[in-house]
């Protein structure tokens, strides 16, 4: 008789425990994916924001070439000026050819500059179009950033009481279990998405996977002489005289 009754405390413990854990999973569920959305977007706008200063950075040292080249093409310019006055005192052909040269040579820099900064500039407009479409990107996402995170809020709020209460009823109740359930228990639980681990049965069918329990297993049961698991899903059962009275004393 001490083991039946054994047993039959484990099982309630272990009903109570799963009907707590069921309403803190619903709180989790009213929540949906709000956490890991918002985690997400976090990420996301982390990202943008580094990926802005590195274009505003580039745009930058690019406006910094644009000007160096240019520099450079108007010092060729005034050069070729320079020579051009300094043909006009030349006293034979051969200062005549190599000032020409040099001319033609400052000519050369001043038409590679102007090209250089035709390529740069081009870059830069590239650069400016990129990092304007990714700042708006960076301005929505924390707009849709702000809106969950005010959603969450909200439920936090409306949930954060109960949910304290669930978790201090439900740290109270692993307290009366014994480590080997306990471990069995959340390992089931970790294996299935709804987090049912003990189920009653309904109409001889686990009331996890809906399969057939046979009359035998129900019968067992009923008899508290072991914790007895659906041999299909693995879920510890309960019959229907502990899930009833757990359910009148709740």
């Amino acid at each position: 008789m001490a083991v039946e009754t054994s047993i039959s405390d484990k099982l309630r413990l272990l009903w109570n425990l799963q009907q707590i854990d069921c309403q803190l999973d619903e709180i989790q569920i009213l929540k949906g994916e709000l956490p890991m959305e918002v985690s997400d977007l976090e990420d996301e706008i982390e990202g943008l924001d580094t990926r802005i200063k590195k274009l505003k950075a580039v745009i930058k040292e690019s406006d910094q070439e644009v000007a160096r080249l240019q520099n450079l093409g108007k010092e060729a310019d005034a050069n070729i000026k320079k020579y051009q006055k300094q043909m006009e005192a030349v006293k034979n052909n051969r200062e005549y050819e190599a000032l020409q040269k040099e001319i033609e040579l400052a000519r050369l820099d001043v038409q590679l500059s102007e090209k250089k900064v035709k390529d740069a500039r081009m870059q830069i407009d590239g650069k400016k179009e990129t990092l304007t479409i990714t700042e708006a990107r960076f301005d929505a996402k924390q707009k849709d950033l702000e809106a969950k995170k005010q959603e969450l809020q909200g439920i936090i709020e409306k949930t954060e009481q109960e949910e304290q209460t669930l978790r201090s009823r439900s740290e109270a109740a692993r307290n009366g279990i014994e480590e080997r359930l306990l471990k069995a228990y959340d390992k089931i639980r970790r294996t299935y998405r709804n987090g049912l681990a003990v189920v009653g049965v309904s109409r001889n069918a686990c009331g996890g996977c809906f399969n057939n329990v046979p009359p035998q297993v129900q019968l067992e049961m009923g008899l508290y002489k072991k914790i007895m698991a659906c041999e299909h899903c693995g879920r510890i059962l309960v019959d229907n005289t502990i899930a009833l009275q757990q359910e009148v004393e709740a």
